[in-house]
Formats: structure tokens, sequence, C-alpha cells
């Protein structure tokens, strides 16, 4: 049975999904928001015959071990058959400096090494072109194989034999066979020595990557696992940080919550920057700044969108794969996604949120000024007009509008932050101006959205719900962590969302019914919350079975099904990732107090 048992592997160009039969099962080409040629996770409909899919046959075999390179994006998974036979197969998509320059090619490398024996394996090779809906055209070379695609021919250089890569045919395993796939070129040497030397290089890239972070004493695997992770969903080439790598995986079985996350969230990439900040890895920052600055020049006067493609498109048609069943037949898989036209008046607080770090870290080779603001009050005079106005809110939903509070405290958001951006930058005036907004917006807040009853905020304004967004409120500095305000909201938020030891984002039917799976960044709120308050050997103890649901590579999805653990949503989901990141650095305890 299909699961999400699957490892990630790329380079922040491509990247791709792969399984516990070191099949790659999921691999958009030559982007991430491109057809994927690999789309077995989402079962394409071929007749019974498996395709979209690259994997190594080996009879009678049985997974020993998978595991990522140390401090690395490198997968390594090892099998052995019943006669004691054995292979190791190594998967990777490089990236390191070459010539003053990231070199980080849409390519994937793949080295399959016989560890004992006298292995016979089949390599199989099957992309599909339009969503699943045929194979793709093949011509061979002497050593190349050529797949033509819909968007662009991807390329396999190999130093196995071409003929038994096209009919399938069984081989022995002499030592190892390299495949390099990737731009349909001539590739500089032999493929052996290329997947060498790339292999070298690209780990000594990641482990000179992972040294530069600030993590926290405890749960350092955790947490580079999960900053790697972010990593490679922010797209090199234009700053834009992807929610996730799929598309479709249903948030709950046969819900119909089926969307495609390849697409840039303001919201969720500022999460993520803020995560990576925080360990230090400043680049992903200055490369989402590029990005929001340039989306804002677009877009002008028109609305700021609460999503954008990854080359900043502002339109995102939203049709159905029809060639393609689903993940386990739960379709259907949906190509683009119609929140671009949502109304979301939290993104004005998440684009400033994004950038404000800018302002005040002197470690940036380009430190923010006096443009940048120029460019973020525009986005700071769109929150006061629009703090108080009926939206989709942070959970998008299709059906209705209502005045959501977490929306409009992320208006306040900006507001507040512009009045410490303003006063960094000695501009006395301006900082008064946006301070007196953020008083205002606050003070609106607290009016509209208190409920004395549930002794809590809730959700809209008037209203009598709760939703997991408001457990952000002392992190984004609304309410101070004592405030007993907030210590109500979250007690009262628990006793409404709580199922088992994972929290519902919201618990009121939407455009598809009540929610049926925990959202695991809303436990991961939760957790961050309790410590906030004090609580926090509950929140240590809280936080360990959340690590417990991870995946066996330490990777998480965007949902769980709370009594049987099972993950599903879209893969890795970065919300999850920030998350992990987020409750480690706020729960180890310091590096003074360990030794």
């Amino acid at each position: 049975m299909t699961t999400l048992d699957l490892g990630l592997i790329g380079n922040s160009r491509t990247s791709a999904l792969i399984d516990r039969n070191a099949a790659i099962v999921w691999w958009c080409y030559p982007f991430f928001d491109s057809d994927p040629i690999c789309c077995a996770l989402l079962q394409p409909k071929q007749d019974g015959t498996p395709v979209g899919l690259i994997d190594v046959q080996f009879d009678n075999a049985t997974l020993v071990e998978q595991h990522y390179e140390r401090n690395s994006a490198i997968l390594v998974s090892r099998f052995k058959d019943d006669a004691g036979n054995g292979i190791e197969v190594t998967d990777f998509a490089p990236r390191f400096y070459l010539h003053e320059r990231m070199f980080s090619p849409s390519m994937l490398v793949r080295v399959i090494r016989r560890t004992s024996g006298r292995p016979r394996i089949a390599l199989r090779v099957r992309p599909t072109v339009d969503y699943g809906g045929s194979r793709a055209e093949i011509r061979c070379g002497a050593h190349h194989i050529s797949y033509i695609g819909s968007s662009q021919a991807m390329r396999l250089t190999t130093d196995a034999s071409v003929s038994a890569i096209t009919d399938e045919r069984p081989f022995f395993l002499q030592d190892t066979v390299t495949l390099l796939m990737g731009p349909d070129e001539t590739v500089n040497g032999s493929a052996r020595e290329v997947g060498r030397s790339f292999h070298e290089k690209t780990q000594q890239y990641w482990h000179r990557w992972v040294r530069n972070l600030a993590i926290p004493f405890e749960w350092q695997d955790v947490v580079i696992r999960a900053a790697i992770t972010l990593k490679l969903n922010a797209f090199d080439d234009t700053g834009a940080i992807v929610a996730a790598v799929t598309t479709s995986i249903p948030e709950a079985p046969h819900s119909g919550r089926n969307w495609d996350y390849r697409y840039c969230w303001l919201r969720d990439a500022y999460f993520v920057v803020n995560a990576l900040n925080r360990l230090g890895a400043t680049s992903t920052m200055e490369r989402y700044l590029e990005y929001i600055l340039n989306i804002i020049a677009d877009t002008r006067d028109a609305p700021l969108q609460p999503v954008y493609g990854i080359r900043r498109e502002a339109v995102l048609e939203e049709s159905v794969a029809p060639k393609l069943d689903g993940y386990r037949g739960m379709g259907p898989v949906r190509v683009g996604n119609l929140a671009y036209i949502q109304i979301q008046n939290d993104v004005f607080g998440a684009a400033v949120l994004a950038s404000t770090h800018a302002f005040f870290d002197s470690r940036l080779a380009r430190p923010a000024g006096h443009h940048m603001f120029n460019d973020l009050e525009r986005l700071g005079e769109q929150a006061v007009l629009n703090y108080n106005v009926p939206d989709a809110g942070i959970w998008e939903l299709r059906g209705s509008k209502r005045v959501h509070t977490f929306s409009s405290i992320m208006c306040w958001a900006a507001c507040d932050r512009l009045a410490a951006i303003a006063t960094q930058l000695k501009l006395p005036e301006r900082a008064a101006i946006w301070s007196k907004h953020a008083r205002e917006i606050h003070r609106v807040i607290c009016d509209s959205a208190w409920n004395a009853e549930l002794g809590s905020f809730v959700s809209t304004f008037g209203g009598d719900r709760l939703d997991a967004s408001l457990l952000l409120m002392a992190e984004v500095q609304f309410l101070e962590a004592d405030d007993p305000r907030f210590a109500g909201t979250v007690a009262a938020t628990e006793k409404h969302l709580r199922r088992g030891e994972f929290l519902l984002r919201y618990d009121e039917e939407d455009d598809f019914g009540l929610p049926e799976t925990a959202f695991l960044v809303c436990t991961l709120w939760w957790i961050l919350a309790l410590a906030q308050i004090g609580q926090k050997e509950r929140a240590r103890e809280l936080f360990e079975q959340v690590l417990e649901k991870r995946n066996h590579l330490g990777l998480l999805s965007e949902d769980l099904v709370h009594d049987s653990g099972e993950l599903w949503g879209n893969f890795p989901q970065t919300y999850s990732m920030v998350g992990l990141i987020q409750c480690a650095a706020r729960l180890s305890i310091s590096w003074d107090e360990a030794y």
C-alpha cells in the first residue's frame, strides 16, 4: 500500500520523493511546479502497468536500512536478498559551488553499488508526460537515453547497458552503475566519475551548510533534518518557497480535500524564513526578500494575493489531471490552486514580518533601508484598510467570508513592525503614525474578538468558535505570554480542538464538512503556547509524541489521523517542519546548562 514513508532529495531547483523500495515515485521535472515525469505516487492509469517511476528490481530482497548520509540531503537505501546478495542505492541532487557560483542543475544522481554476493538487478525507467497521460518518447544514444517530455527532455546518462535499461533486462551487478538524470545535454566525463565527484562535492556542501547552523542543544538531529528540508523547498532561481513538493495528497481519507501545494504562500514562507533566521541561515531570507519585493512591485495597485507561482506568476488556474487516480486512488488530482483569487488579509502582515529581520541584522550583505521601507508601507496601508474586512482567513474557506481574528492580528503586526522599522531608520514621524494605527487595530480586536463567556479570544469578530491560529497571539507579540487572556485562549482552544494528543485547526463545518484529521502545525503551535504560559514539562512530553509520528526519515506531512497516527496531506509540509524547529528551540535546555 502506498504510504508517506518517503524520502526527499533535492537541490533547491528540483526535488524528488523516494519510497522504501528506492523507487523514485514523484519527480516534477525540471522544476518544483513542472509536469511530474515520476508520478507513481498518484497512481497513473496505464492498464495495470506501473509507470511514472524509476526503480531497481532486486528479486526477493528486503530493505535493510534507509537513511540520509549524516547532515546531508543524500539518501541511502540498502537491500539484501535471501541468498545474502546485497546492494546499496544512493540518491541525491547535485548542489555545490563551482566557479564561485552555485551549481544546482535540474538533475538527480543515482548510484547502485554491490555490497555483497552476486546481486542480479533490473532497472525500470518509466517516465510519463502530461500528468500521467502517456509514456515519454524514448531516443537512445551510445551511453544515454533521452525521454522526451511535454516541457523538457530528460537525459539519462549511464555506464550501464543502454539496452538492458530500455528492455528492463536483469543483469549481474559487478561493482557499481551510475545514472545521471537531467538536462538533455552531453555530460563531460564518464558517468561513474561524474557521479562520484558530484556526490563528494554535494556532501561537502551540506556539511558546511549544517556547520553554520545555530542549533539548540537538544533534538539536534530533528532540527538539522527540518532545516535541510526547508532549504530544499526554497527555489534558488527566484527565492520563492513552496508549501510542499506534492499535489493532492488528501488531508484525510476520501475527504476531497486535495490541493496543489507546489506554490509560494506568503504566510507559509514567512514561517520558513523566520525559522531559518533563528538558525542563522539568512541567505534564504535574502532571496525571499527579492521575491516578495518584486511581487510588491508587480502588484502596483492590485491586491496582494495569498499565493503566487514560484516565478511570481499571479494566475494559478486550477484544473484536474484526468489520467491520475490520486493517492491510493483518492482523487481528484488538482493542478493549480484557486486560493490565488481569495482575499486573505493576513498576507500584509506575513510579508512585513518576513521582511522585518532584514532591517536589524548587520550580517546581511545588503541590509534593508529606506527604499524597502517605502515598499512595505504600501502593505501597511492595505492592512489599515482591511483589518476589519471579511476574508477567507488563514484556513482558506472557499464558501464564506468573515472578519477573522488572525487576519486582523496580522494586520496589526504589519503596523507594529513598521513602527519598529521606522524607529530603526530614525524616522520618528513615520514611527508615530504606524504606532497609532497599531494601537487602534489592537483596541478593535480586543473589543470585537474577546468572548467573555468563553474567557477566550475567538476566531471571528463577534463569534463563539475557536481556531488554532489564536495560539500564535503571543508568538507574534500581540499579547504578552503572561497575559491572562492568552492563558484563557490556550485553555479554551485545547478544550474545543484537542483530539487525543493532537489539535484540529477548527471544529466547525466548512465546504467539505467537519475536519477529520489533526493539523500537525497546530499541535506544534499548541506546544509553543504551553511553553510560553509556563507549562514547559507538559509541552516537552507532547513534543516527544509528535516526534514519534515522523516517518522513518524524520519528515512530516500536513495532517495526521490522531488515533492511528498515520500521516496524510501534502508532503513534506514546510509548516510542519518549521514547527519542529520552533519547538526544539523553545524547549531545549541551553548549551550552558548541558555540561
